[in-house]
């Protein structure tokens, strides 16, 4: 199956140490900028009761459900609760763009 690459638009609809949520087709995507750099995409509801998980606090590593506080690493999409995942995505930064790898 080939790649597509697709532009979610300006890096600056992520605030910096924060995360935001894109829709692209029929999925919800967060995509995080933490404060340490480089961007992290993965799915934006969280297994355990849909909460949104761009809505949530995230570090370098990890974010933080704002529902019930599971968490879920940025690189892995493994979270806390065993058997509890989530989708994770390429996403990059390319002259201010952000564009994500499906």
């Amino acid at each position: 199956m080939d790649k597509k690459i697709i532009s979610l638009g300006s890096i600056e609809k992520i605030p910096l140490g924060q995360g935001h949520c894109f829709i692209v087709g029929s999925e919800e995507i967060a995509v995080f900028r933490p404060r340490t750099g480089g961007l992290f995409a993965i799915g934006n509801k969280c297994p355990h009761r849909a909460g949104p998980l761009a809505e949530g606090v995230c570090d370098a590593q990890s974010v933080i459900c704002p529902y019930h506080g599971r968490k879920y690493e940025l690189h892995t999409g493994i979270g806390s609760e065993k058997g509890e995942t989530v989708k994770t995505f390429e996403v990059k930064e390319e002259n201010g763009e952000v564009l994500l790898t499906l």
